[in-house]
């Protein structure tokens, strides 16, 4: 009989949307085998069914390609919809245009297949890893979990943010990159360093994801966003926090 949710000795419980019933069946096995607790569903539709029930998931390892809705925007719905489970998003193509959709899309990280079982489950282990220690980090009083940006509060540990008492909602991966900015005040840092740190992308030598997001940013934060003084622009070197 499964242990309890809320013992502390259960098993983490991932979320696998894989719709080949083989390599779902095989990613199932390995999973439990490495001790989680693996719940399978072959399209978006059953996963969006499984997120809604009473027991939450510690992860989700979502397939890109579903016969129903493809996996960018089922990732960018559980976002919407203020599920910020971590999600290892599973893809056939490793183009870097891809991994950044990706991660745009709302997942924490990305494999691309084939791959290999000991990266698939060391990859699993590690968002869980960085997502206990936000909670540890958030719990302990970390650095700057709520902070005031303006007109802006933004609490980091619920998500939520509020512009003028007027909620926005702001995917994780711009969540990320405002607290890098936040936990980093005063510090010039490149394009190139922010998709390295953020979006843990090496080798990318594209600047105007990093440019975009901070478009949007601005958008929210910013009194003036043609004028900014706070995400500010440092010409040929990057950007700098003023908060």
């Amino acid at each position: 009989m499964p242990a309890d949710a809320t013992s502390p000795t259960s098993p983490l419980r991932l979320l696998l949307v894989e719709d080949e019933e083989h390599l779902a069946a095989g990613l199932r096995l390995n999973l439990e085998l490495d001790g989680f607790e693996a719940v399978v569903a072959g399209t978006g539709r059953e996963a969006a069914e499984a997120l809604l029930s009473a027991r939450a998931f510690d992860a989700i390892v979502l397939d890109v390609m579903l016969p129903d809705i493809d996996g960018f925007t089922l990732c960018e719905r559980i976002r919407s919809a203020g599920n910020y489970t971590p999600v290892l998003m599973l893809t056939a193509r490793n183009d870097p245009e891809d991994r950044v959709r990706g991660l745009e899309a709302g997942a924490d990280d990305y494999l691309a297949k084939p791959f290999e079982l000991p990266e698939l489950l060391a990859r699993v282990r590690s968002i869980l890893r960085r997502r206990r220690w936000d909670k540890r980090e958030e719990k302990n009083g970390g650095p700057r979990a709520v902070v005031t940006i303006g007109e802006a509060r933004v609490d980091f540990e619920s998500h939520e943010v509020a512009v003028r008492g007027e909620p926005v909602k702001l995917t994780r991966l711009e969540l990320d990159l405002l607290r890098y900015f936040v936990e980093h005040p005063g510090k010039v840092v490149s394009r190139q360093h922010l998709l390295e740190e953020v979006w843990k992308l090496h080798n990318y030598s594209t600047a105007r994801t990093v440019d975009n997001f901070v478009s949007r940013l601005r958008r929210h934060f910013e009194p003036d966003p043609q004028n900014p003084v706070h995400i500010v622009s440092v010409r040929g070197a990057g950007y700098k926090f003023v908060p």
